[in-house]
Protein backbone atom coordinates (compact mmCIF):
# COMPACT_ATOMS: atom_id res chain seq x y z
CA UNK A 1 0.00 0.00 0.00
CA UNK A 2 1.30 3.66 -0.81
CA UNK A 3 2.44 5.65 1.70
CA UNK A 4 2.64 9.62 1.67
CA UNK A 5 5.79 10.46 3.21
CA UNK A 6 5.70 14.19 2.76
CA UNK A 7 4.58 17.44 4.59
CA UNK A 8 1.52 16.60 6.11
CA UNK A 9 0.21 20.31 7.21
CA UNK A 10 0.23 21.00 3.18
CA UNK A 11 -2.92 18.73 3.77
CA UNK A 12 -3.90 21.29 6.49
CA UNK A 13 -3.39 24.42 3.98
CA UNK A 14 -5.60 22.52 1.42
CA UNK A 15 -8.42 22.40 2.56
CA UNK A 16 -7.84 26.09 4.35
CA UNK A 17 -8.55 25.07 8.31
CA UNK A 18 -6.45 22.83 11.07
CA UNK A 19 -6.45 19.26 10.63
CA UNK A 20 -4.71 18.33 13.65
CA UNK A 21 -2.16 15.99 12.17
CA UNK A 22 0.86 16.55 13.64
CA UNK A 23 -0.34 17.08 17.68
CA UNK A 24 1.29 19.56 19.60
CA UNK A 25 2.40 21.73 16.77
CA UNK A 26 -1.37 22.34 15.52
CA UNK A 27 -1.72 24.05 19.06
CA UNK A 28 1.68 26.34 18.41
CA UNK A 29 2.58 29.38 16.76
CA UNK A 30 4.32 26.96 13.88
CA UNK A 31 1.01 26.22 12.91
CA UNK A 32 1.53 26.84 8.80
CA UNK A 33 -2.11 27.22 8.84
CA UNK A 34 -2.00 30.47 11.79
CA UNK A 35 1.00 31.43 9.79
CA UNK A 36 -0.37 31.35 6.07
CA UNK A 37 -4.02 30.96 6.50
CA UNK A 38 -5.06 32.30 3.46
CA UNK A 39 -2.59 30.40 1.21
CA UNK A 40 -3.23 26.62 -0.21
CA UNK A 41 0.00 24.74 -1.29
CA UNK A 42 1.76 25.05 -4.80
CA UNK A 43 2.94 27.96 -6.59
CA UNK A 44 -0.80 29.58 -7.24
CA UNK A 45 -1.41 29.44 -4.04
CA UNK A 46 -2.25 32.88 -3.46
CA UNK A 47 -5.08 32.56 -6.09
CA UNK A 48 -8.74 32.43 -4.98
CA UNK A 49 -10.24 29.61 -5.86
CA UNK A 50 -14.03 28.17 -6.76
CA UNK A 51 -15.42 25.05 -7.18
CA UNK A 52 -17.85 23.26 -8.71
CA UNK A 53 -20.53 21.46 -6.80
CA UNK A 54 -18.11 18.02 -7.38
CA UNK A 55 -15.38 19.67 -6.35
CA UNK A 56 -16.70 20.87 -2.75
CA UNK A 57 -18.27 17.63 -2.31
CA UNK A 58 -14.48 16.30 -3.44
CA UNK A 59 -13.12 18.38 -0.70
CA UNK A 60 -15.19 17.18 1.97
CA UNK A 61 -14.09 14.05 1.08
CA UNK A 62 -10.30 14.62 0.85
CA UNK A 63 -10.60 16.42 4.11
CA UNK A 64 -12.31 13.56 6.17
CA UNK A 65 -10.40 10.85 4.71
CA UNK A 66 -7.03 13.05 5.55
CA UNK A 67 -8.13 13.75 8.86
CA UNK A 68 -8.44 9.79 9.95
CA UNK A 69 -5.32 9.28 7.98
CA UNK A 70 -6.88 6.91 5.46
CA UNK A 71 -6.50 5.72 2.01
CA UNK A 72 -8.72 6.00 -0.65
CA UNK A 73 -9.60 2.41 -0.27
CA UNK A 74 -9.88 2.17 2.73
CA UNK A 75 -12.00 5.43 3.36
CA UNK A 76 -14.53 4.00 0.24
CA UNK A 77 -14.83 0.56 1.91
CA UNK A 78 -15.55 2.31 5.05
CA UNK A 79 -18.61 4.18 3.28
CA UNK A 80 -19.72 1.29 1.31
CA UNK A 81 -20.27 -0.45 4.94
CA UNK A 82 -22.34 2.24 6.39
CA UNK A 83 -24.46 2.71 3.29
CA UNK A 84 -25.14 -1.11 3.74
CA UNK A 85 -26.77 -0.62 7.73
CA UNK A 86 -29.96 1.07 8.28
CA UNK A 87 -29.82 4.29 9.31
CA UNK A 88 -28.35 7.49 8.11
CA UNK A 89 -25.25 7.30 6.16
CA UNK A 90 -23.63 9.79 6.95
CA UNK A 91 -23.75 9.16 10.82
CA UNK A 92 -23.10 5.90 9.99
CA UNK A 93 -19.85 6.97 8.46
CA UNK A 94 -18.52 9.08 11.05
CA UNK A 95 -19.32 6.43 13.82
CA UNK A 96 -17.52 3.93 12.10
CA UNK A 97 -14.14 6.25 11.38
CA UNK A 98 -14.62 7.45 15.35
CA UNK A 99 -14.44 3.82 16.38
CA UNK A 100 -11.54 2.92 15.05
CA UNK A 101 -8.59 1.37 17.71
CA UNK A 102 -6.27 4.19 16.80
CA UNK A 103 -8.74 6.95 16.53
CA UNK A 104 -10.20 6.15 20.70
CA UNK A 105 -6.32 5.93 21.66
CA UNK A 106 -6.05 9.73 20.04
CA UNK A 107 -9.40 10.60 21.32
CA UNK A 108 -8.40 8.70 25.12
CA UNK A 109 -5.16 11.41 25.18
CA UNK A 110 -2.74 8.25 24.92
CA UNK A 111 -1.26 9.92 21.67
CA UNK A 112 -0.76 13.66 20.35
CA UNK A 113 -2.15 12.77 17.04
CA UNK A 114 -4.06 9.49 14.99
CA UNK A 115 -0.49 9.20 12.96
CA UNK A 116 1.20 8.46 16.39
CA UNK A 117 -1.83 6.30 17.68
CA UNK A 118 -1.73 4.09 14.78
CA UNK A 119 2.22 3.86 15.11
CA UNK A 120 1.91 3.16 19.05
CA UNK A 121 -0.87 0.66 18.31
CA UNK A 122 1.13 -1.26 16.12
CA UNK A 123 4.03 -1.33 18.34
CA UNK A 124 1.28 -3.19 20.71
CA UNK A 125 1.39 -0.87 23.56
CA UNK A 126 -2.15 -1.09 23.87
CA UNK A 127 -4.67 -3.98 25.10
CA UNK A 128 -8.52 -4.24 24.40
CA UNK A 129 -10.44 -6.59 27.12
CA UNK A 130 -6.87 -7.71 28.12
CA UNK A 131 -5.65 -8.60 25.29
CA UNK A 132 -3.15 -7.06 23.14
CA UNK A 133 -4.49 -5.76 19.85
CA UNK A 134 -2.26 -4.29 16.98
CA UNK A 135 -4.42 -3.12 14.47
CA UNK A 136 -5.15 0.32 14.09
CA UNK A 137 -8.55 -0.47 12.12
CA UNK A 138 -9.84 -2.56 14.85
CA UNK A 139 -13.48 -1.96 15.81
CA UNK A 140 -13.99 -0.90 19.11
CA UNK A 141 -18.12 -1.98 20.82
CA UNK A 142 -20.03 -1.00 23.90
CA UNK A 143 -18.11 -1.56 27.14
CA UNK A 144 -14.98 -2.57 24.99
CA UNK A 145 -11.65 -1.54 27.93
CA UNK A 146 -8.82 -0.15 25.92
CA UNK A 147 -6.09 0.28 28.11
CA UNK A 148 -1.84 1.02 28.04
CA UNK A 149 -0.02 -2.36 28.48
CA UNK A 150 1.81 -2.79 31.45
CA UNK A 151 5.30 -2.71 29.07
CA UNK A 152 4.44 0.68 28.39
CA UNK A 153 3.08 2.81 31.17
CA UNK A 154 5.99 4.78 31.31
CA UNK A 155 6.80 5.63 28.04
CA UNK A 156 6.82 8.92 27.59
CA UNK A 157 5.17 10.09 24.88
CA UNK A 158 2.16 8.74 26.67
CA UNK A 159 2.51 10.27 29.59
CA UNK A 160 3.09 13.73 27.88
CA UNK A 161 0.39 13.41 25.92
CA UNK A 162 -2.14 13.13 28.11
CA UNK A 163 -1.05 16.13 29.77
CA UNK A 164 -2.48 18.10 26.78
CA UNK A 165 -6.03 16.31 26.76
CA UNK A 166 -7.51 19.10 27.94
CA UNK A 167 -7.10 21.69 24.95
CA UNK A 168 -8.23 18.98 22.77
CA UNK A 169 -11.83 18.59 24.43
CA UNK A 170 -12.85 14.99 25.76
CA UNK A 171 -15.72 12.90 23.96
CA UNK A 172 -19.01 11.89 25.97
CA UNK A 173 -19.13 8.72 24.67
CA UNK A 174 -15.49 7.40 25.97
CA UNK A 175 -14.75 7.43 29.82
CA UNK A 176 -11.15 7.79 30.87
CA UNK A 177 -9.27 6.39 34.30
CA UNK A 178 -6.47 8.86 34.18
CA UNK A 179 -4.55 7.04 36.93
CA UNK A 180 -4.91 3.72 35.75
CA UNK A 181 -4.22 4.53 31.75
CA UNK A 182 -7.24 2.88 30.82
CA UNK A 183 -10.15 4.20 28.50
CA UNK A 184 -13.82 2.55 28.07
CA UNK A 185 -16.37 2.92 25.33
CA UNK A 186 -19.26 3.93 27.14
CA UNK A 187 -21.53 4.09 24.59
CA UNK A 188 -21.55 4.32 21.13
CA UNK A 189 -20.49 7.74 19.30
CA UNK A 190 -23.52 9.68 18.12
CA UNK A 191 -23.26 12.47 15.52
CA UNK A 192 -23.53 15.07 18.07
CA UNK A 193 -20.41 13.87 20.22
CA UNK A 194 -18.60 14.20 17.17
CA UNK A 195 -17.23 17.87 16.94
CA UNK A 196 -15.09 17.64 13.82
CA UNK A 197 -15.62 20.02 11.11
CA UNK A 198 -17.12 17.82 8.58
CA UNK A 199 -20.13 17.75 6.39
CA UNK A 200 -20.57 14.16 5.97
CA UNK A 201 -24.03 14.32 4.20
CA UNK A 202 -21.78 16.06 1.15
CA UNK A 203 -19.52 12.90 1.20
CA UNK A 204 -22.75 10.71 0.77
CA UNK A 205 -23.40 12.75 -2.12
CA UNK A 206 -19.96 12.36 -3.43
CA UNK A 207 -20.06 8.33 -3.65
CA UNK A 208 -24.15 8.59 -4.63
CA UNK A 209 -23.21 10.98 -7.56
CA UNK A 210 -23.27 7.85 -10.65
Amino acid sequence: MSRYIGSVCRFCRREGMKLFLKGDRCFSEKCSVDKRPEQTPGDHGLRRQKFSEYGIRLREKQKAKRMYGLSEKQFSRYFETAASKKGVTGSLLISLLERRLDNVVYKLGFSSSRKEARIMVRHGHFMVNNSKVDIPSYQLKVDDAIAVSEKSRKVGRILQSLEGLSRRGFPEWLELDQEKLVGTVKRLPERQDVTIPIEEQLIVEFYSRV
